[in-house]
Formats: structure tokens, C-alpha cells, sequence
């Protein structure tokens, strides 16, 4: 059986591990050259912490504040494109605290399966993770901060998730090399983390040793389909035939899926990161800053990446500096000692998260097309949830029962 997966990121490349361990002959096509996607510069938090779905009442308030604010965490780009209009209205629809609620389970049930995938694959010989298991800490800074911690403490400990707030001398004893202007943390110790460059390496040298055949800088045109099924994929080099295939293409899935007829609602959200070598700046364990929504996590013995924002915009604009400077200054703020570089382009990564109009990823078979499976949508927690989304695929396309629950997934949910 032939499977065609459009896009090498990282739920690409675990969808083909685990089909290839299946018998399946698979052809992995992506526009560029699978060495710098998305999945190259995220935190690398594998967190079952991350329960709450980006689609809030919250957000949507904070971020009509933040709109004209190049630097917010949160930046929306005014234009007039109706499938961002679209996504917005179906956005702010779902950011409804009962939403918000019945997206707990599944969020959580997933990010613990993906968990259990990655530490499944630290034996296999070959794979090198960088996988550890630190914990989280959420750092905050004013009294509504820690308000909220506590309240959100207490709805991770109703999900079984292993979760405590500290006080500042607490976070300060478990990071004894550096100064924090805090008041404390919410510490998840369910959460652990890898270094992302490593893992997808791991698994593009597994891959090739496998067989697996990748296509490289080839943009998918259009499909070939037949009585509810798609025949072939046309690139602008050559079409392939499939018995199945993957879309996995993060933040261009929506383009595509609207050739079969689909309507997947998502936009690009571009995230920014800075990586440290041998830094002075030290850290044991990730952190999140509440306040400054920033993440910072201590990668692979030697490196602290520093990354965060969601920006709305078209993915064909350039990166804008002042983001990655909203990141540095937010830093600062936690962490008063720490010596920071300025913002230079050619030390900035940046790339675009494909955000779901409800902030669940949309994983399942379509309804309207046969052999096809939909694995997008993953906002920031693309790296946490990319191996259980692999193996989930893999038991679509394999005709099993999902070790998860894919309903609140469905890809035509919006249909």
C-alpha cells in the first residue's frame, strides 16, 4: 500500500515512522527542503499541562488591546482576507468558557499519549531526543497571576495531572544560578521536553534507512480524484499515485484541502525564537512567563531557546524584529541578571503555526474524501503532540481503534 504524506514536519515524519513499521511504501513531499519547517525552533514541550485550547474568552478580549501593539504576545494583522474573517468569526465562537472546558480531556488525553510515543522512541538505537523530564514552571509575577495559577493548579489536579504552585523562594531553590523577579510558579511536574532539531533528525535518519522516499521542494499543485478517492498527487515535477494520504502540511493545509472541496478553517500564526550556545545565562529546569508570555527552555545541555508570540499574518510577509524584541524585554523583566544579545535577524527564527478555528487540532479521516487523513492544526503544541498524531494516523490508515478518542478532532467539524 502506497501513503503520500504532503508536509516533512514533525507530524509528518512520526506518521511515517510509525506506517513505515506497518509495511506501508511512503513518499514524504514538502514544499521546502525539511530542514528549518516549524518543528526546528519551538520550546520543545511534550506538556500535558497545556490542557486549555488557544480559542478563549480571554484572548480574544486581550488581543483586541494588543492589535495595533507590534510587540504584544498576541498581534493580529489587519486585512482583508475572507478565510482570516472566517476563522476569526468561527474563532471568537468557540472561545466560550463551556468549550474551553469540554477541550480539557481530549487535550490532555492526547498530550499524555504523545508523551508515552516519545519516551518509547528514546530506545530505539539510533534516536537521539535530548528527551527530559523536568517539569514546567509558569512563572508569575502580580497578584492576578497567581490567583489564576491557583485556580488553574486546581483544575489540573481534577484532570490527574501532577501540578503544585511554589512560592518564590521555592522556584528560587530549584534555580539557585540566576536572580527571578517573581512571585512564585505554578510547577507541572507532569511535563517534560526534547530539543527539537534532534528529534527531527532522528527521525529523518530513520526514515531514509527505512526506505521512505522524500520529495523535497516540491509544492503539491492539485489531486487527481476518482469516485470519492484521491488517485494522485500532482506536483509541478510529477504525480504519485496513493492508496492513502496524509495532509500534514501545517499552515498551508487549508489551500490544499479547499482543492478536494474541504473547508478546514486555519490560519498561520508566526512564532519567533532565539537559541543560546553556551550561554552565561543559565537555567535548570522550561519556564513559562505568565505575564510576558514568553517561553524559555534549557535544551541539550548546552542551549537556552527563548521564544514566543502569535502573530496572524500572511505567510508570505516578512519577520518583523520588533517581535523578537518584545520576547527579549519580556525576559529581562523575570530575569534582571541575564545578559541578552539584540535582536538580529540572522540569529532569529521564526515560523508559522497552523492555528484551528477552536484551538484543537483537526485529526481524522474526511468525510468526504475516503482515503484521506487530515493532521493539522496544532498551534504551539505541534512538537508536544507530533508522535501520538503520527501513531494516531497510523492506526486510521491501518483501519484500528484510535488509542484516542478522535471526535472533538474531526477535520469537517466547521463543514
Amino acid at each position: 500500500m502506497k501513503a503520500i504524506i504532503i508536509g516533512g514536519g514533525i507530524v509528518g515524519l512520526s506518521s511515517a515512522f510509525y506506517l513505515v513499521q506497518n509495511g506501508w511504501d511512503v513518499t514524504i513531499i514538502d514544499k521546502d527542503d525539511l530542514l528549518n519547517n516549524c518543528s526546528y525552533g519551538n520550546a520543545g514541550y511534550v506538556c500535558p499541562s497545556h490542557f486549555v485550547p488557544l480559542a478563549t474568552p480571554g484572548i480574544v478580549k486581550q488581543g483586541l488591546k494588543w492589535m495595533f501593539n507590534s510587540r504584544s504576545p498576541f498581534y493580529v494583522q489587519p486585512r482583508l482576507d475572507w478565510g482570516l474573517i472566517d476563522w476569526g468569526l468561527k474563532f471568537m465562537k468557540s472561545a466560550t468558557p463551556e468549550k474551553v472546558k469540554a477541550a480539557a480531556v481530549p487535550l490532555r488525553d492526547i498530550a499524555i499519549f504523545s508523551q508515552q510515543c516519545y519516551e518509547s522512541w528514546q530506545s530505539i538505537p539510533g534516536f537521539d531526543l535530548a528527551y527530559e523530564h523536568k517539569g514546567l514552571l509558569e512563572y508569575f509575577q502580580t497578584p492576578e497571576k497567581e490567583e489564576y495559577a491557583h485556580h488553574f493548579c486546581g483544575d489540573a489536579v481534577k484532570l490527574g495531572l501532577d501540578a503544585v504552585v511554589l512560592t518564590q523562594q521555592e522556584v528560587q531553590a530549584m534555580e539557585p544560578q540566576t536572580r527571578l523577579n517573581i512571585k512564585g510558579a505554578l510547577y507541572f511536574k507532569c511535563d517534560a521536553h526534547v530539543y527539537p532539531n534532534k528529534v527531527m533528525q532522528s527521525l529523518l535518519t530513520y526514515l531514509k534507512q527505512a526506505g521512505v522516499t522524500f520529495r523535497p521542494n516540491e509544492a503539491v499543485t492539485g489531486f487527481e480524484s476518482n469516485s470519492g478517492k484521491i488517485k494522485k498527487v500532482k506536483t509541478a515535477k510529477d504525480a504519485y499515485e496513493a492508496d492513502a494520504v496524509v495532509l500534514a502540511s501545517g499552515s498551508w493545509s487549508r489551500e490544499l484541502a479547499s482543492q478536494l472541496g474541504i473547508k478546514l478553517p486555519l490560519v498561520g500564526g508566526r512564532g519567533y525564537s532565539v537559541t543560546l550556545e553556551d550561554s552565561p545565562n543559565k537555567l535548570n529546569h522550561p519556564a513559562v512567563l505568565m505575564e510576558g508570555r514568553v517561553a524559555l527552555t534549557p535544551m541539550d545541555g548546552n542551549k537556552l531557546r527563548m521564544g514566543g508570540t502569535m502573530e496572524i499574518t500572511s505567510t508570505r510577509n516578512p519577520p518583523r524584529l520588533s517581535r523578537v524584541e518584545g520576547i527579549l524585554n519580556a525576559v529581562k523583566g523575570y530575569f534582571p541578571d541575564y545578559v541578552l544579545p539584540a535582536a538580529a535577524e540572522a540569529d532569529v527564527w521564526y515560523g508559522f503555526r497552523p492555528c484551528s478555528a477552536d484551538g484543537l487540532p483537526y485529526i481524522g479521516r474526511s468525510r468526504a474524501i475516503g482515503n484521506l487523513v487530515v493532521a493539522t492544526g496544532h498551534a504551539m503544541i505541534g512538537m508536544s503532540l507530533g508522535a501520538g498524531t503520527g501513531k494516531l494516523v497510523s492506526e486510521l490508515l491501518n483501519e484500528e481503534k484510535t488509542s484516542v478518542d478522535l471526535a472533538p478532532y474531526q477535520p469537517e467539524r466547521f463543514a
